[in-house]
């Protein structure tokens, strides 16, 4: 089968697409920014709409069968299909079933993930910082290298989490629960909300993981639970 012919003066990449444009074929709108949209009017099957920014948008009476919906954002305020598992295309937002999905790298920076299922996602090296994951189950997930300043963790679980030079600066952990975390090696916990429920048990770690320098921050684990 020939591939269609790409005609360079014509092509837009998917992430400029909008609500309003005339799709030819299957709707490709990867990375777009579809916030506040009425799609009602689209054909999304088999839509490419990975990663696209669908806050407050309604698509309420489309077909969303066979579309790829993965890290696409949503929030209380998007409006799907009747009978649609948002939480389990997928998607990122309140209440996400993310469990064991590859998440490196991601930027999930701000996003509402309260509630969210994250056990045993792979989110190493990911951005969240001001990212609400209050209530979140993040249990077994790989956070080496992510990214948490500012991000809203009360009641967060981090059971069992790998954490090497995770950046918790200025998170809110009121609540949060990191027993039996496999390491924090590196981690950086300075201004972290909350911290006094938990400094003890943290600094109980073998000083391997206490005493290892963060070249980012520029401090130990020892001393971001100390200051």
């Amino acid at each position: 089968m020939s591939t269609p012919a790409l005609h360079l003066e014509t092509w837009s990449p998917p992430e400029a697409s909008t609500a309003v444009d005339s799709f030819t074929g299957v709707v490709d709108a990867r990375g777009a920014d579809w916030r506040g949209a009425d799609l009602k009017a689209l054909d999304l099957q088999g839509a490419q709409l990975c990663r696209t920014d669908l806050r407050c948008s309604d698509l309420s009476t489309c077909d969303l069968s066979g579309a790829d919906m993965r890290l696409a954002r949503y929030d209380n305020n998007t409006r799907w299909p009747e009978g649609f598992d948002f939480r389990s295309c997928g998607a990122v937002g309140p209440g996400a079933r993310l469990s064991g999905q590859y998440l490196n790298n991601a930027d999930l920076r701000g996003m509402d993930l309260r509630g969210a299922n994250l056990m045993g996602a792979y989110l190493s090296g990911a951005d969240l910082s001001g990212a609400l994951l209050s209530g979140a189950r993040l249990t077994s997930a790989d956070l080496r290298f992510a990214l948490l300043r500012g991000a809203r963790c009360q009641e967060a679980r981090f059971g069992c989490c790998q954490l090497d030079f995770a950046d918790f600066r200025k998170a809110n952990l009121e609540g949060a629960n990191f027993d039996g975390v496999e390491s924090i090696k590196g981690a950086d916990f300075r201004q972290a909300e909350g911290l006094d429920a938990l400094r003890s048990g943290l600094l109980s770690r073998d000083y391997n993981e206490l005493d290892c320098w963060n070249p980012l921050s520029r401090c130990t684990t020892r001393g971001s639970l100390e200051s």
